[in-house]
């Protein structure tokens, strides 16, 4: 037995050292292009709304066939799709590098999301195989610290890349990562025994697109054009019907892209939902944090970014204690603490104004921080321990989903609450900040962080709940 435990882990920090890198280049490839856009709207000749699309093209790709890939990571052998992902990845950023023209740069963003579901569909479900089950905790850690870690230099690098060459480079950045990434899968991911099925379910991958695409156009452009337009009320109502024969045709489907039985276990529905909470919320604190101290605090881009960052390395650190953590004590009462302590960071945001020290600012940012790790990697361990052997690719791609999702949603929300209730304020519609009217903006943030701190505690609760039954459930059959 010990022979076979050997055979199995042996390759186990090189495995997880080639899954963690392609974490943090897909992640970092999400952040790392804005700061280039401006000089990609003027070397293509595109206006900002149009260029937007470089980041946006990305994300819906990635979004729509997450799900399918992970289906396909169970059917054919997780290995084998997250490798096929890679160089698709590695090819569509030498592609975009190569772009003289916006159509093909567009083009080439949405091969490198193919590449980039791919492996993200498959990257969870891999390092819970590879890692032993006591070591689970601290492998999930060490993702989200590298997830956070792209998230955060995204800006940092790009900035850097371009201050020293053209906008073009921060693609090329990707392709020596991507040739050593998979020449390390090549040589040390092992062979798997897989089913060899089919891929039959073509109609409901087909509404999933449909879903997906048209939720994602109504949400980006509906912060534009206004979500009371008739364009994006219409494509929320085809998302939403999409969505709902989608799920009518995975029950009925005698081999789903989705099995709706894995949401049966309440650890992976509770894990997947207090994700999705935490996410918003999170996002909302990302995009409303950057108002505030643009406009109300009128700090500089680059100071912005030192304190913006101070909150990552809080969540790195954090993330990555808070996994190894979860080896020793119950992942459920990580999760209910990280949720209460968020929820906490976001009322103390609501005391805000325009004098407040920066030292308490960093302080509430580094509670969010530290709330937001301590929960992230143990309940990505708790999604990936509630499916079974034959499900943890789309285990992997939901729970990646959900967090791409959760992202956007929460921009969209935290955009929508803040400008109503500036409007509210101010008495007449309002769609910018009001220059010298900093009372409207807070009182309008105030609303946006007491609502995240709101889904927190929706969440801690619903975790604590869980932790408490689960105890009692222990402590009778003891």
């Amino acid at each position: 037995m010990n022979t076979e435990k050997y055979e199995q882990y042996k390759n186990k920090n090189v495995i997880l050292i080639t899954v963690l890198l392609l974490a943090f280049m897909t992640s970092l490839d999400g952040s790392i292009v804005n700061v280039a856009l401006p000089m990609m709207s003027e070397s293509l000749s595109v206006n900002t709304q149009s260029i937007s699309w470089v980041f946006s093209s990305y994300l819906i790709g990635i979004c729509t066939l997450i799900l399918a890939f992970g289906k396909l990571g169970d059917l054919k052998g997780k290995m084998k799709v997250f490798k096929t992902g890679i160089l698709i990845f590695t090819l569509g950023s030498m592609m975009s590098g190569l772009s003289a023209a916006f159509p093909f740069l567009i083009t080439a963003r949405i091969i490198q999301a193919v590449g980039a579901a791919a492996s993200m569909a498959t990257s969870q479900g891999i390092i819970t195989e590879a890692v032993p089950r006591n070591e689970i905790g601290k492998a999930f850690g060490l993702f989200g610290t590298c997830i956070a870690l792209g998230t955060m230099m995204g800006a940092p690098i790009g900035g850097f890349i371009i201050s020293i060459f053209k906008w073009n480079y921060i693609f090329f950045f990707n392709v020596p990562i991507g040739i050593i990434i998979f020449i390390l899968c090549f040589k040390f991911l092992p062979k798997e025994h897989v089913n060899n099925g089919k891929f039959p379910d073509i109609r409901g991958f087909l509404l999933f697109v449909i879903t997906i695409v048209s939720f994602f156009i109504a949400v980006m452009q509906g912060g534009a054009v206004g979500y009371g337009n008739p364009f994006i009320i219409s494509c929320f109502v085809i998302s939403i019907a999409a969505f709902i024969f989608f799920v009518f045709t995975e029950k009925r489907a005698d081999d789903p892209m989705l099995d709706l039985d894995i949401f049966k276990s309440k650890s992976f529905s509770i894990s997947i939902f207090c994700s999705f909470l935490s996410f918003v919320a999170i996002f909302c604190l990302l995009i409303i944090n950057l108002f505030y101290l643009h406009y109300a605090r009128e700090y500089d881009p680059s100071f912005i970014g030192l304190l913006m960052m101070f909150y990552s390395i809080i969540l790195t650190l954090s993330s990555l204690f808070s996994g190894i953590l979860s080896d020793k004590i119950r992942p459920e009462l990580l999760t209910f603490t990280g949720l209460a302590i968020m929820g906490a960071g976001f009322f103390f945001m609501t005391l805000l104004n325009i004098s407040t020290p920066i030292f308490l600012l960093l302080i509430f940012m580094a509670l969010i921080g530290l709330g937001a790790g301590l929960f992230q990697s143990p309940n990505n361990s708790l999604v990936m321990s509630a499916a079974s052997k034959d499900k943890l690719g789309i285990a992997g791609s939901v729970n990646a989903l959900v967090r791409n999702i959760g992202m956007s949603i929460g921009i969209a929300v935290a955009t929508i609450l803040l400008y109503d209730r500036m409007s509210q304020k101010a008495g007449y519609k309002v769609s910018t900040y009001v220059a010298g009217s900093d009372d409207i903006f807070l009182y309008g943030m105030r609303y946006v962080y007491v609502v995240a701190g709101i889904l927190c505690v929706i969440g801690a609760i619903i975790t604590f709940m869980r932790f408490y039954h689960q105890k009692i459930s222990f402590n009778n059959k003891n």
